[in-house]
């Protein structure tokens, strides 16, 4: 188990200035840091994904469950993988993932539409906050210096706000002639703002390739088209991702194995694609809430509160679980329900967010997160 003196001996520090070296206020004019952001919809139970085999009470509370818990291997000696989460694992082995358990935005509802709504907005109260904090993050950027997309049909929550962005999807519909290209580029020539994004849809399309792909249902191929148009010169250096198929009322170890499975292989062929570009890569994996400690009746179990947080990338302090874990015992529980959180998700994104390009992680957190509490959270990225 890792408590708090195991918390501060790993390199991670809450709320220290001296644990940030100076930074600057705006990031650099061109960076070769990539930042792909993971919601998992739905609440994903980070007692299962992350079981923690060491804790006395996990048994009591996920009883029909142990056989198959027992059998994956253990990280730390305290947490154990999911065997789905196979690329996952390998990434931690490299010391390439880490993972931050009992974490949790501020949140403390277990509304779906309530609790996403706070998590990509990154607003104080639900529906407050009409931009998103990754949208605000390109803000935080030298004018001009990256580009931010979303690999989506449309432009989610997050990304959306004053910033440029866009979103890319594959589709069945034929690609358009080049003399219909040029002839809507000429009719948008005249407004600078239309031509700046009708260049750079051309230019997501270029990047994206003839991949052959009709939609995203191919999790392995969708990960390596976001590394296509990630990985290059002029490639988006802000991407976000969903992933759905997370709540798990009902039987939960069939429902959510698709899930975990798609997630994994996804982040399979997205590392396969980054390439060398792998080693200036961040990827933070993180769901709007966690599930309930105790199975339910129908073999699931119900809307929680704090669950696990993944960081994924070259650009990664990994091969460790960060917990200041707080038990499972019913006294130690949230409402007597829930995982109790120890950690800010919100303290998590922005400082390492911060820290993986360069920003100052007090404005970062404040800009990101308006209105919390929590320090940024820091040295879970080399920097």
């Amino acid at each position: 188990m890792i408590d708090r003196r195991t918390l501060l001996h790993s390199g991670l520090w809450l709320g220290s200035a001296a644990a940030f070296a100076p930074r600057v206020a705006l990031a650099a004019e061109h960076t070769e840091k990539r930042f792909l952001f993971v919601l998992q919809r739905g609440a994903a139970d980070g007692l299962d994904l992350l079981a923690p085999l060491g804790d006395p009470e996990l048994s009591g509370l996920r009883g029909p469950w142990m056989g198959d818990l027992e059998q994956r291997q253990a990280l730390d000696g305290f947490f154990a993988l999911h065997p789905m989460l196979g690329t996952i694992g390998a990434m931690y082995a490299a010391g390439e993932a880490a993972f931050v358990h009992a974490a949790a935005s501020s949140y403390r509802e277990r509304s779906h539409f309530d609790a996403q709504n706070l998590i990509e907005s990154g607003g104080a109260k639900p529906y407050v906050q009409r931009d998103g904090w990754m949208n605000r993050l390109v803000g935080l950027m030298t004018p001009g210096s990256v580009r931010a997309l979303a690999l989506a049909p449309s432009i989610p929550l997050a990304l959306q706000g004053p910033q440029p962005t866009s979103s890319y999807a594959p589709t069945r519909l034929r690609a358009a002639s080049e003399n219909y290209s040029e002839r809507v580029g000429a009719m948008y020539a005249a407004d600078p703002l239309l031509s700046r994004l009708w260049d750079q849809a051309l230019q997501t399309r270029a990047m994206a390739g003839d991949t052959q792909m009709r939609n995203l249902r191919d999790a392995e191929k969708a990960g390596a088209l976001a590394a296509s148009l990630m990985s290059g010169a002029d490639g988006a250096r802000i991407m976000m991702v969903e992933s759905d198929g997370w709540d798990s009322h009902q039987g939960q170890p069939n429902q959510i194995g698709g899930a975990v499975g798609r997630l994994d292989s996804f982040l399979s062929g997205y590392r396969a694609g980054m390439a060398d570009s792998w080693t200036d890569t961040l990827v933070i994996v993180a769901t709007e809430f966690g599930r309930t400690a105790r199975i339910n009746g129908t073999n699931g179990t119900d809307h929680g509160t704090a669950s696990a947080a993944m960081l994924l990338g070259g650009a990664v302090r990994g091969g460790r679980v960060v917990a200041d874990w707080p038990g499972l015992a019913s006294s130690s529980l949230l409402e007597g329900r829930d995982l109790m959180p120890t950690a800010s998700l919100e303290a998590v994104i922005a400082g390492s967010a911060a820290e993986h390009f360069a920003l100052d992680p007090q404005r970062a957190m404040a800009t990101l997160f308006p209105g919390r509490q929590a320090a940024p959270m820091a040295g879970l990225v080399r920097g």
